[in-house]
């Protein structure tokens, strides 16, 4: 829950931003940005205090099921969903 609402402050600072500007954040915007872009880094991070959780293995895996899900021939440049993986 912490995580969710640290995203939300920090999308909130770069959703009317064009991507040009989210790249090169003038110093009052980095300023509002820091804290919670630290945040949202740190929470994940503070799941590695669950016992068994291998945060580097579910990303391992997480980004082997996205391969197996997104032929790059198929969905480069498109913003669909895959279907679901027929094992």
């Amino acid at each position: 829950m912490a995580l969710a609402g640290e995203v939300g402050e920090l999308v909130a600072e770069f959703q009317w931003l064009t991507p040009e500007d989210s790249r090169s954040l003038d110093a009052e915007t980095f300023a509002r940005v820091r804290s919670p872009l630290a945040d949202v880094t740190a929470c994940p991070i503070r799941l590695v205090d669950l016992p068994d959780v291998d945060l580097v293995e579910l990303a391992n895996a997480e980004l082997d099921e996205s391969e197996r899900r997104y032929d790059p021939d198929l969905f480069r440049g498109v913003a669909r969903k895959a279907p679901p993986l027929t094992s």
